[in-house]
């Protein structure tokens, strides 16, 4: 048997943790119907949501490890790839999990929620750590959704069963924020890296070679997945993390040019514009005059 699972059916992860198929697109699943078994590597076509009860072994995705410990809730999306790391030992699955297919909420108002949510854009080591009140919430929705899945497929079907799923993750956006809070003080120490790895990037040679800086850029220097460096950062500041890089640019962009008798089109260079208009446009959209103007008024 494999050691590699590829999932891109509602069906075929029905069928591996033994669970039958009510609905095509959309399943709430039992891990302790599933025989028991030793780490496997999983690729994902569907959305799925896992709240482990059991500590089953660390989980690797992409070049970080995650210890999936008990009352973790952890979102996959489409096209993610997720290695449980203990390939001999044996375990018994336990815990809950939603799954659904990407058909199941085309042309509904959940899709652009979770477009917007960014919960499946996460890494595994920013999982949702619930308390036993929040588990208590998660399990009941997901009784609603099993109990409409029971039921036989009508024209309502869809429209309920989207509308839990939406409840569900409108429950996990308010979780997650109770979560930025009590984790202010993590939080800080990222925002004091970020401040000063912008900082180092901008008084560096990378403008020269490697452009403008991403929001992805910062968040992978943090060991942070974009979707959750940004939600972090807008949490904590009021600001998109674009906003932050930007402000950072400015300030910098004003002591060059107050610093210096450089031209205008030097320090673009030097900030990592391709182009002076560009760094004129956005000096001005930030501060209300050119790069020039504000030297003059200096």
């Amino acid at each position: 048997m494999s050691d590699h699972k590829i999932f891109d059916s509602i069906k075929s992860y029905n069928d591996f943790n033994n669970h039958s198929t009510l609905h095509p697109l959309v399943s709430v699943l039992d891990f302790s119907k599933a025989d028991q078994r030793h780490g496997y590597k999983m690729s994902f076509g569907i959305y799925t949501i896992i709240l482990k009860e059991v500590k089953c072994g660390d989980l690797a995705y992409g070049k970080h490890t995650y210890d999936y410990q008990e009352g973790t809730l952890v979102f996959i999306g489409p096209g993610q790839t997720i290695d449980v790391s203990n390939k001999t030992e044996i375990y018994q699955p336990v815990g809950r999990g939603l799954t659904f297919h990407p058909d199941l909420i085309m042309g509904t108002p959940l899709a652009k929620q979770i477009d917007e949510c960014g919960f499946f854009s996460y890494n595994l080591t920013e999982a949702l750590h619930l308390s036993p009140e929040e588990q208590s919430t998660i399990l009941d929705l997901l009784v609603k959704i099993d109990n409409e899945l029971k039921r036989p497929i009508d024209k309502h079907s869809k429209k309920l069963i989207t509308a839990n799923i939406s409840l569900f993750l409108d429950y996990c956006e308010r979780f997650y924020d109770r979560q930025f809070i009590t984790r202010q003080h993590v939080n800080k120490g990222i925002l004091g890296q970020f401040e000063e790895l912008m900082t180092d990037y901008f008084h560096s040679e990378k403008p020269y070679s490697e452009g403008l800086p991403s929001v992805g850029y910062f968040a992978n220097e943090l060991n942070l997945s974009a979707n959750y460096f940004g939600d972090l950062i807008k949490k904590e500041t009021g600001k998109t993390a674009q906003e932050y890089i930007q402000n950072k640019l400015i300030d910098i962009a004003k002591d060059k040019i107050f610093g210096s008798d450089k031209s205008i089109k030097e320090i673009a260079f030097e900030l990592g514009f391709k182009y002076p208009q560009h760094f004129n446009r956005v000096f001005k959209q930030k501060v209300g005059i050119t790069p020039k103007e504000f030297r003059e008024n200096r």
